[in-house]
């Protein structure tokens, strides 16, 4: 488990939070805390308050991140060295990574990138070459930041069908797109740095519904119109 207690950070508060392993859809309206809720998860901010995977501080947890932008927190200009750099960074023997590299390439379908230039890649590789990355040091938590943003339904359903195949404990994604909200196990609302719901997707969408047209502003300013008519079909 995922364990957060009296946490807080600029105008984020979380007193208490538990979040089980699988996949975690993380959604609310722009500047409601999604990336800093994800960062403090991920060890890069250290709140007052008590963050634990498994009963372990996060910074002691191997954690693979991909963002909206990848190729803005790439380090390498060839595709092949990106891939390999959790890998080097810990001095593995150059043999089992070209191994590894190879096989997570042949996975995610850029076998014939290895030795491109990234600058080379569409958008769409940039993300799946980020992924590789996050994934080939066999992560105990793996989060991307609304990295869907910008990638078509194909590139996503790869992306999907890859984390869902990588069987990462702990797989944990910000995004405003209602149709990836409903293939999370669980989903956790945010509004103005709090909780504001969490549930399975159907227990979000059949409690929304529930509510009076005020209660559902928070949600009604996600981008997507999908989301409109799955939760408000009942809207007058």
């Amino acid at each position: 488990m995922i364990q957060i207690n009296s946490v807080r950070h600029g105008f984020l508060s979380i007193p208490d939070l538990t979040i089980s392993p699988g996949m975690v859809a993380i959604t609310g309206p722009n500047g409601s805390g999604k990336t800093t809720l994800l960062e403090m998860i991920a060890g890069i901010i250290t709140p007052p308050g008590s963050i634990s995977i498994d009963g372990v501080d996060p910074r002691q947890v191997t954690v693979g991140w991909v963002g909206e932008f990848p190729d803005c927190n790439m380090i390498f200009t060839r595709v092949f060295d990106e891939i390999a750099s959790p890998l080097r960074f810990v001095q593995q023997p150059c043999e089992e990574i070209d191994a590894l590299v190879h096989g997570i390439a042949g996975l995610i379908g850029l076998t014939d990138q290895l030795d491109h230039p990234i600058r080379r890649l569409s958008g769409g590789q940039k993300v799946l070459a980020a992924l590789a990355a996050a994934l080939i040091n066999r992560p105990e938590v793996l989060i991307l930041d609304e990295t869907d943003s910008h990638l078509d339904a194909t590139t996503l359903n790869t992306v999907d069908s890859i984390i869902r195949s990588a069987a990462v404990p702990y797989l944990l994604f910000a995004t405003h797109r209602p149709d990836r909200v409903a293939r999370a196990d669980r989903v956790i609302v945010l509004q103005d740095g709090r909780v504001l719901r969490e549930g399975t997707p159907d227990e979000i969408y059949q409690e929304t519904l529930s509510r009076t047209r005020d209660h559902l502003t928070p949600l009604r300013l996600l981008r997507n119109p999908e989301l409109w008519r799955a939760v408000y079909a009942t809207d007058p």
